[in-house]
């Protein structure tokens, strides 16, 4: 059985930081689990775009609100607590924090835990294997 406690690994070499967002990785691949599972934390009035061509994710906000915009076709959702989106086509999106998002992250395949995005907005895959 694994214990994690979020105030311990907000601590460690497990909670990482890039361009405006945090992301506190509970579970990694190391941990056996075959997802990772991580809370993130994205500063208000942030934009970015991801495309996360080697992972599926599901994402579920816990506080604050935002907007994801589906790159592809224009298409906006609305994010707010309780809102759930799934990543499940590696669907290419930008998200912005209208308020501070709290969101908790799962990850398939799991990632280590030192990555992040590269220019395209993906975990590159040489760092996930």
């Amino acid at each position: 059985m694994l214990i994690k406690k979020l105030d311990e690994i907000r601590k460690s070499d497990r909670n990482v930081t890039d361009k405006g967002w945090e992301s506190s990785r509970l579970l990694l691949k190391e941990d056996g689990m075959g997802f990772s599972f991580h809370i993130t934390t994205l500063k208000a009035g942030g934009k970015w775009t991801f495309h996360y061509q080697n992972h599926l994710e599901a994402v579920f906000v816990i506080s604050g609100t935002g907007l994801l915009t589906e790159l592809a076709n224009g298409t906006v959702h609305r994010l707010a607590p309780g809102t759930l989106y799934a990543l499940n086509e590696h669907d290419h999106h930008t998200l912005e924090a209208e308020t501070e998002l709290v969101t908790a992250c799962v990850f398939n395949p799991p990632v280590t835990g030192n990555e992040v995005h590269d220019e395209t907005g993906a975990y590159r895959q040489s760092e996930t294997v």
